[in-house]
C-alpha cells in the first residue's frame, strides 16, 4: 500500500512538472515535446507497443509490417501531443482554442437545444477529444463529461480541475443515471467515450469484422430519454489547425425489445468511428485491448 501511495505521489509530481515545463515554451514548441514524449513512450514500453501492433496488424490484414509500425508509431506521437494539449489547458484561453479548431455540424447543438432534450454526445478515445470538448463548451454549448475514476486520485483530481477551468461539468460513474438524466432534462450536452471493452456489461457489436463488448450507456440514455445522438471526431491537419466533425446518428423506430434498440444503435455509432478509424488510423487508441472480452486476447 504504502509502495503504491509513493508511485502515485511520484506520477502526480511527474505530471506537475511536465506542466511546468511545458508553460515556459509557446504552444507550438509545447506540441513537438509531446510529439517526442509520445516517440520515446513507443520505445521503451514493449508491452503497449506489442498490443498497438497486434491491434494493428488485425484490423489492417491489407498492410505489411513496416506500415503498420509507421502508424503505430504516429499513434504514439499523436497521444503525446493530445496529452499535452490537456495539460495546457490553463494556457489555453477562449480565443487561443477556436483559433486552433475549424468545426463542421455546430447547427447539430443549436438544433437540438431547440428541441430542448440535450443531446447524447459520444466519441472515442480518437484524437485529441478533450480539446474537442473544450471547444466544444468555449462555443457556449452546455456540455458535461461523464468520466470514471483514474486509480490515482491525485492525477484524478487534476484531469478535474483542467475540465472544470474550460467550464465543463462534470458527472462522475457512480451516480451516472441519475446525474445524465438530470442533465438531459435541463438541455444540456453529454460527452461519453464508448470504444473500450466493457465486458460482461456490454453490448455485442462488430467492430472491424470482430465481435466488439462496448458500453451500453450512450444508446441507453439516448432511447431512454428521446434525446439525439450526435457523434464527434477531432482531426489533426497540422500543428496548428485541427478539424472537429459532428454527425447525428440517426435512430430506428423502437421495436418494443430494448435490449435490441440499444444493439442497433450502438452498432450505428461503432460503425461510423469504423469509418474514421480507418480513414485516419493513427488518431484512434491502438494501445487498449478492445476485443478482449470477446474472441482477441
Amino acid at each position: 500500500m504504502k509502495s503504491k501511495k509513493f508511485r502515485y505521489r511520484l506520477e502526480y509530481f511527474l505530471v506537475l512538472f511536465i506542466k511546468f515545463f511545458l508553460n515556459l515554451f509557446p504552444y507550438r514548441t509545447d506540441i513537438f515535446f509531446g510529439s517526442l514524449i509520445g516517440e520515446i513512450a513507443y520505445l521503451i514500453i514493449p508491452k503497449r507497443k506489442k498490443i498497438t501492433l497486434q491491434n494493428l496488424s488485425r484490423c489492417f490484414r491489407d498492410k505489411d509490417q513496416k506500415n503498420l509500425k509507421k502508424i503505430a508509431r504516429s499513434t504514439y506521437r499523436n497521444i503525446g501531443k493530445s496529452l499535452t494539449e490537456y495539460i495546457l489547458f490553463p494556457k489555453l484561453n477562449k480565443k487561443k482554442i477556436l483559433n486552433l479548431v475549424e468545426i463542421q455540424g455546430e447547427e447539430l447543438f443549436d438544433s437540438a437545444l431547440k428541441e430542448k432534450k440535450g443531446a447524447v454526445l459520444v466519441t472515442g478515445h480518437f484524437g485529441s477529444w478533450e480539446l474537442m470538448g473544450a471547444a466544444l463548451r468555449q462555443k457556449g454549448y452546455p456540455i458535461d463529461f461523464l468520466v470514471g475514476e483514474q486509480h490515482n486520485l491525485l492525477v484524478d483530481n487534476l484531469m478535474n480541475r483542467h475540465r472544470e477551468m474550460m467550464g465543463i461539468g462534470i458527472i462522475k460513474m457512480g451516480v451516472a443515471t441519475r446525474g445524465v438524466i438530470k442533465a438531459l432534462r435541463k438541455n444540456r450536452f453529454i460527452a461519453m467515450l464508448s470504444d473500450q471493452d466493457a465486458g460482461r456489461d456490454g453490448t455485442i457489436v462488430n467492430f472491424f469484422g470482430y465481435p466488439a463488448s462496448t458500453p451500453r450507456g450512450p444508446a441507453a440514455f439516448c432511447l431512454k430519454t428521446d434525446a439525439p445522438m450526435i457523434m464527434g471526431f477531432i482531426i489533426r491537419l497540422d500543428n496548428k489547425k485541427q478539424k472537429i466533425i459532428f454527425q447525428k446518428i440517426e435512430k430506428e423506430e423502437k421495436t418494443g425489445d430494448k435490449e435490441k434498440d440499444i444493439n442497433r444503435l450502438t452498432q450505428a455509432y461503432t460503425s461510423l468511428l469504423e469509418d474514421y478509424v480507418k480513414k485516419y488510423p493513427d488518431h484512434w487508441y491502438w494501445l487498449h485491448r478492445r476485443w478482449k472480452s470477446t474472441t482477441l486476447k
